[in-house]
């Protein structure tokens, strides 16, 4: 009977190298996630109590965002000369924002003025929040507009296109952007939608919740 010779097959074996960089990587993305989420309970916990752990008869007046929507990193922003401006830069406070073209007819001048008057009557919590116009097309607001948001603490005034404002914020069903404000907390995250036209008193005192939840992990000042 002939003898057939050996047939050796050749495999590849794993790298140790390749399986050791498969394992670095996997551990750092799982750091990466255990850290955001012990920077995000804070602020997770605190909505909850507020909004869906409440005692009887506590409801919130404006609608929350849930998942909360973060502000895009790549949002273009500008200021009114053209400077660009980070959206990274709006983290730390409390925003109220309101949303309109610069032309700012009498709706969108109501909304600055509950917009100015809401943060002057939060008394030493005021510090927290800061005021943010988008104005999302490229007409020069008046001299007159900006003199008026600018008495106390001046609303800061950043431009930016409706599509790319569209990848953050949105309206209820049917409504404008301009027809709501938007609550947006420390971490910049979009975390409130205001009803139309909202009465003022039930608008605050959703802010003020707001801020009582913060207490513990949110100091006044970027």
């Amino acid at each position: 009977m002939p003898i057939e010779p050996l047939n050796f097959s050749v495999h590849s074996m794993p790298s140790p190298d390749i399986d050791d960089s498969a394992r670095r990587t996997a551990s750092g993305r799982l750091k990466m996630l255990l850290v955001l989420l012990v920077c995000a309970a804070p602020v997770i916990a605190s909505y909850f109590t507020y909004f869906v752990i409440r005692p009887e008869g506590r409801t919130n007046y404006g609608e929350l965002i849930l998942p909360v929507r973060p502000i895009p990193e790549s949002l273009a922003l500008t200021d009114l000369q053209g400077h660009a401006v980070a959206p990274r830069s709006l983290h730390g406070q409390w925003l109220l924002v309101a949303v309109a073209g610069g032309a700012c007819d009498a709706a969108c001048e109501k909304h600055l003025w509950l917009q100015r008057q809401l943060r002057e009557t939060l008394g030493r919590d005021k510090d927290r929040v800061d005021k943010v116009w988008l104005v999302v097309d490229d007409v020069p607001p008046r001299a007159e507009t900006l003199a008026a948001i600018g008495a106390g603490v001046p609303a800061q005034v950043l431009r930016v296109a409706p599509a790319a404002l569209a990848g953050w914020l949105a309206p209820a069903p049917g409504h404008d952007l301009a027809d709501h404000f938007y609550i947006v907390d420390p971490m910049g995250q979009w975390m409130m939608r205001s009803p139309v036209d909202p009465e003022p008193a039930r608008l605050k005192r959703d802010v003020e919740k707001l801020l009582r939840a913060s207490a513990s992990w949110d100091q006044p000042g970027r």
